[in-house]
């Protein structure tokens, strides 16, 4: 019986968090279960009050440690500072059939401590898209559908920003914003006039407390610092994590069991009733299997591992996988596109400068194929950039080069984008059928890459950045393709799609599979299509909506 829960969460970071806090508000007794460590909030922060200097490498970490980890060393926030969050490359080895970086954190919480922390809605025109520009599947739900989900969702998580008005980027439940600098804001003014307000350039929306409120003080959680060391933990908690906000309220509802360092190796399906029973269990140390039993389960291990758990769930029902009727569990895998950046430098406002290290950045949503398709490739691209001023010089000794190295340089301007790729069968992950890690399981395959779209959504952000900060006034423009592989974004998203058709998806509007109603998949597997936006806040609002629905469907004894 101490196997026994009403429901199974696999998964302690984003969306597992959120699961965990639905059920467990309802009074629901359920089991997460992370394949990391426990890491409390507060506790288990060892670096988040160091300065750079009382590392021995400010930070870097030497060349033999990137010379074995070569994936995770080219996420930006994996340093002297954060790497005890990162799995390094030999710990849980896959097989690239195509290059792709991917990231991963195996703690309680996941990547919630390490996340980029931009959250914007999506709008009516991401969920229509498909059925519109005629690729992937129609998505069973609107923006409609979603948008309570996102208040919900918003409120507690706290989301800074301001109330904008624009239908493809609806407004979020907002604190108050972060400011532009006197260059931003300049560049701000001159594309709205040379673009004649088609291309809003707003301040970004995170998820920072720029002014708790009470959900938030109830939380434990405190004003954001600005101190720009979230990916160590903040112990003000001063940004959204699982750690300091959904687990640890979860917890207080007495309803909360945590099993760490647990590795699902599968979903285990009854034959005799049609339902999963639950989920066999690895020890991380000691290799002991383990069963756990439950009425529902909630699989959010974070988009690739949920497709390789799924993968790897076979039974004479399912001996492709699970739920895998249609053959298509693993496919339409897609990313974000980050590839292109343009920078510039940006001449006067010498007089002027900014305080504090603020932790976003000044956003653009799309504005290419958003309410017609109007170029020859698909979808479109978010625009993100900031403006700063440069370290002073190190000339000189003594008070001369104090004096120098405290005298700003001139101001530079720095452009990114984040395009959306379009979900293809071709781009997949499958099970190794010869190579297994140390828990006995198959090693996933990844065969992502971009194709023509890509490169011509690339281009044009590229001219269009270009020209943009040209008309802002700018100086030597250079664009720049990073060529990075697909992963890095750490946007993947896909593999058990939701749709309305069982024949060309997995799982249905409320997120549970077409044919084993009892088994939600919320994370980012789950997406039919990938936006432009940064996809967090999304799969939190999918993870509430229908973990609310499932305890309904529970109270009703449909599951």
């Amino acid at each position: 019986m101490e196997n026994q829960f009403d429901a199974i969460v696999v998964g302690s970071g984003m969306s597992g968090g959120w699961a965990a806090k639905v059920l467990c508000d309802a009074g629901v007794k359920t089991l997460v279960i992370e394949r990391g460590r426990q890491v409390e909030h507060l506790k288990d922060y060892p670096t988040t009050n160091m300065h750079p200097w009382e590392f021995p490498l400010h930070k870097r970490l030497p060349k033999s440690v990137k010379d074995e980890n070569p994936v995770v060393s080219r996420c930006y926030a994996f340093n002297d500072s954060t790497d005890h969050f990162f799995v390094k490359d030999k710990e849980h080895p896959y097989v690239q059939e195509k290059p792709f970086d991917w990231i991963r954190a195996y703690q309680v919480g996941g990547k919630s401590l390490l996340w980029a922390r931009q959250t914007q809605r999506w709008s009516r025109f991401e969920f229509e898209a498909p059925a519109r520009d005629g690729f992937a599947v129609d998505w069973p739900i609107r923006y409609n559908d979603l948008a309570p989900w996102y208040s919900e969702v918003e409120k507690f998580v706290g989301i800074s920003g301001n109330l904008d008005g624009l239908e493809q980027l609806p407004d979020s439940e907002s604190l108050p914003p972060w400011e532009m600098n006197c260059v931003e804001k300049h560049i701000q003014e001159k594309i709205h006039s040379a673009y004649n307000q088609k291309r809003p350039v707003i301040i970004g929306r995170c998820a920072h407390l720029t002014e708790p409120k009470e959900i938030h003080l109830a939380q434990g959680r405190g004003k954001c610092q600005a101190r720009t060391k979230c990916e160590t933990g903040c112990p003000f908690g001063g940004y959204f994590s699982a750690n300091s906000s959904t687990i640890p309220w979860a917890k207080r509802t007495g309803n909360l069991t945590m099993l760490t360092d647990a590795v699902v190796h599968s979903i285990i399906y009854d034959e005799r009733s049609g339902r999963a029973s639950g989920v066999q269990v690895v020890d991380a140390h000691t290799k002991e299997v383990s069963v756990y039993h439950a009425r529902i389960i909630f699989v959010n291990a974070a988009c690739l591992n949920t497709n390789l758990i799924l993968l790897n769930s076979t039974s004479s029902r399912f001996p492709n996988g699970f739920g895998n009727d249609n053959g298509l569990l693993g496919r339409f895998v897609a990313f974000h596109n980050y590839r292109g950046t343009v920078s510039a430098t940006m001449d006067g406002f010498e007089d002027q400068y900014y305080y504090g290290r603020r932790p976003t950045q000044v956003f653009m949503p799309s504005f290419r194929n958003v309410f017609k398709q109007d170029t020859d490739f698909l979808r479109g691209y978010m625009v993100a950039f900031g403006a700063g001023r440069g370290g002073g010089s190190s000339e000189g000794i003594g008070e001369e080069l104090k004096k120098a190295a405290a005298t700003p340089g001139g101001w530079y301007v720095s452009m990114m984008m984040q395009g959306e790729t379009i979900p293809k069968f071709e781009n997949h992950v499958r099970l190794s059928p010869d190579q297994q890690d140390e828990w006995g399981i198959p090693q996933l395959i990844t065969s992502i890459g971009y194709d023509e779209n890509d490169e011509k959504l690339l281009k044009d952000f590229l001219d269009q950045g270009s020209e943009m900060l040209d008309k802002a006034g700018c100086k030597n423009i250079q664009q720049h393709d990073s060529k990075q592989a697909p992963g890095l974004d750490i946007h993947e998203m896909g593999g058990v799609r939701m749709g309305r058709d069982p024949k060309t998806s997995l799982l249905n509007e409320w997120n549970q599979f077409h044919n084993c109603k009892n088994v939600f998949v919320t994370d980012g597997a789950c997406m039919t299509s990938v936006g432009n936006q940064n996809p967090s806040l999304t799969f939190m609002a999918l993870t509430a909506r229908a973990a609310s629905y499932a305890v309904e469907e529970m109270k009703k004894r449909n599951l």
